[in-house]
């Protein structure tokens, strides 16, 4: 039986999803020519597509993989990985940025094996400054010298600016979109809104695709330049993530 409700953490259990968060991970591992991100942050057009779910179950997926991860909640204004992980939520990632307050303090240590857990804490005035600041960097930094691997669950891009302003202080970025709520066009914006702070967009996770359509598949979804002129330089193309 899994402890959480809706994660992977039962390394017994094989699944069509657990598999797709093991291609996933690999999929994003070799996503740059140097080598996998070591940081990045997850989010999506809009509320409630699955970011956060997807998130934790990558950051669990890397965890199995004897590698160091720590998952951190980015999204300071309606936080929920601490409702996932059955986490208290006193103290976050906002005392990181606005006390200036060590990360050791805070961190939720051994939330799994290899993982660890920083939640968002108390909810701040200004997310958008404390993101976007000198502290925010250093954390990231700092953390770095402990982890494999760090996850930023991230707010969704065209609610509120705090993704955009994250996005250039990480490696990579995955948009997580919800099949039959998510469209291109919003997604394509998305894109649009990254790709102006010089982003690297890693690609896109289309999730909860109904079984009768998809067979229990996954799928992710990666840009590259378009060498036929079709009067847009960029296209999505499908790469399939799951068995």
């Amino acid at each position: 039986m899994t402890r959480f409700k809706g994660l992977i953490n039962n390394k017994k259990i094989k699944s069509p999803i657990v598999e797709a968060y093991k291609t996933l991970r690999t999929n994003i591992q070799f996503s740059m020519p140097d080598g996998g991100p070591r940081t990045m942050i997850f989010t999506s057009s809009t509320p409630a597509e699955g970011k956060s779910t997807t998130a934790a179950n990558l950051a669990i997926s890397i965890a199995q993989s004897n590698k160091r991860v720590l998952l951190v909640d980015g999204d300071l204004r309606k936080s929920v990985l601490h409702r996932i992980f059955e986490l208290p939520n006193l103290e976050g990632l906002t005392n990181i940025l606005a006390e200036n307050r060590d990360y050791l303090e805070v961190v939720k240590p051994d939330v799994l094996e290899n993982l660890d857990i920083i939640t968002a804490g108390p909810k701040p005035p200004n997310p958008s400054e404390l993101l976007g600041s000198r502290r925010m960097e250093n954390f990231l930094e700092e953390a770095k010298k402990e982890y494999d691997t760090i996850i930023i669950d991230g707010p969704p891009v065209l609610a509120v600016t705090d993704a955009v302003i994250l996005a250039p202080l990480v490696d990579g970025v995955v948009i997580v979109s919800a099949y039959g709520q998510a469209t291109f066009d919003g997604v394509d914006r998305t894109k649009a809104m990254l790709e102006r702070v010089d982003a690297k967009i890693l690609g896109v996770v289309l999730n909860r695709i109904p079984v009768s359509q998809a067979s229990e598949h996954y799928y992710y979804y990666y840009y590259e330049e378009d060498s036929q002129p079709r009067g847009q330089n960029k296209t999505m193309r499908k790469a399939e993530v799951g068995v």
